[in-house]
């Protein structure tokens, strides 16, 4: 059986709307079904599914989860946005680029996308339709603004990619920082240019950021300062060496529930089993799809389809350029048809040896796939973010999608000034 005939049953799964995790499973054992000589059977993909969950570095994931739920819950979301609105508020365009910048802050709490639009998004939303934004402009912000939350260390994606290609996860954290302050600046770009194109309602907006000064610089820095603290304890124990990218994420869950129970009081003890119960929801159908994905890896890896593919791709385009310029047109159109997770652990072994062929770092390699594959998450037809977004406004994910063209151009601009300079993703290394 070829890899082109697998490929091809995968995607047929999908599009007769076959579950991803069941539809990555069943082409896995399809091989040992239809040629008992192959090596991989149906227990082997078994324990190649166990195999690959049984992973120290993978514990940080629902971790994550977890203490993106409390904080969620616990309202940081809220308090990050009135102090960035506290200082620039009353800037042309300066609510939504503090949704923005609140977008870049939680993603460091929750290493989530979807987690950071819909805990953003169910806060901001209401606030800048309020003060008179268009609803659609404001979901589409949101959910592109989301996507910031895999970029921006701790990301999920990059704690997959870093088990997947055997890169440093610490690395990779760091090499997302500069990249994810680049797109937040281009979103911001747009913004303003909407703004400044459609007007502002400056008397109401005047009003919002008044009645947060009033409270006075003191008050709102003490409020935001436990939340503002989130990513730097977490990243710090890291980058310090204290604590592994798990132990970090454990660490996250422990500030999260001081900070919600006992310095917010935003939660109570009887809300715990509920968060608990939810962040298992949000995490077991995931945990299904990671387990079937690291099976499809090992059945392809067998088929020999890394060597395969690295060897078409490297003999059919000579210049590194073009090799890179297909690589990531590849990517973008993966992101548009599979979650992020499962795209990492199956694109990952087959990359990697086109990328060391023409001498691209991995780290590097490892961010901009990244990058192309949250451009996924507000692109149809999966586009989870889009559907989050939707799913608070009850705008059409279609209309969601149209006023979120804008800001995915300047997400592709970012893109590639990433992939032409290395150096951005690098430098801090």
């Amino acid at each position: 059986m070829t890899a082109g005939t697998i490929f091809l049953s995968f995607f047929l799964f999908l599009a007769i709307s076959i579950p991803v995790a069941s539809s990555i499973g069943l082409v896995s054992i399809l091989p040992g079904l239809v040629d008992p000589s192959f090596p991989a059977s149906a227990t082997y993909v078994i324990r190649a599914m166990m195999g690959g969950v049984d992973s120290f570095p993978l514990l940080a994931i629902p971790m994550f989860v977890l203490s993106g739920i409390i904080m969620a819950k616990g309202g940081v979301s809220k308090k990050l946005f009135e102090v960035f609105a506290f200082f620039i508020g009353k800037f042309t365009a300066g609510m939504p680029c503090a949704v923005i910048v609140t977008c870049l802050f939680y993603g460091a709490i929750s290493g989530s996308s979807p987690a950071t639009v819909a805990a953003v998004g169910s806060m901001t939303v209401p606030v800048l339709v309020s003060l008179g934004y268009d609803v659609k402009f404001s979901t589409a912000l949101v959910a592109v603004a989301g996507g910031l939350g895999v970029i921006i260390p701790p990301s999920i994606p990059f704690i997959l990619y870093g088990m997947a290609s055997g890169a440093s996860i610490g690395d990779m954290f760091t090499a997302g920082i500069l990249p994810g302050l680049l797109i937040a600046a281009c979103l911001m770009c747009y913004a303003f240019y909407y703004c400044k194109k459609h007007g502002e309602d400056k008397e109401k907006i005047n009003e919002t950021v008044d009645a947060l000064r009033k409270k006075g610089l003191g008050k709102v820095l003490l409020d935001s300062s436990w939340a503002l603290l989130t990513p730097v304890i977490i990243l710090g124990s890291i980058y310090s060496g204290v604590a592994s990218p798990t132990e970090a994420a454990v660490l996250s869950v422990f500030y999260a529930l001081i900070v919600s129970l006992f310095i917010y009081k935003t939660l109570t003890i009887k809300e715990i089993p509920s968060i608990f119960s939810e962040s298992v929801r949000t995490f077991g159908p995931m945990l299904f799809i990671l387990a079937a994905a690291f099976a499809f890896a090992r059945i392809l890896a067998l088929m020999n389809v890394p060597q395969s593919v690295s060897l078409w791709i490297t003999s059919t385009f000579t210049s590194k350029a073009v090799i890179l310029l297909v690589v990531n047109v590849f990517l973008l159109l993966v992101g548009m048809v599979m979650d992020g997770g499962p795209a990492i652990l199956i694109l990952t072994p087959i990359m990697v040896p086109i990328m060391n062929s023409i001498g691209v770092d991995l780290i590097h390699f490892g961010l901009f796939m990244v990058v192309n594959l949250a451009i996924g998450f507000v692109t149809p037809p999966v586009g989870i973010n889009l559907f989050v977004a939707s799913s608070i406004t009850k705008i059409p994910v279609m209309d969601v999608a149209k006023h979120a063209t804008p800001f995915i151009l300047l997400f592709l601009v970012a893109l590639a000034l990433l992939v032409i300079f290395p150096q951005i993703s690098l430098v801090l290394l």
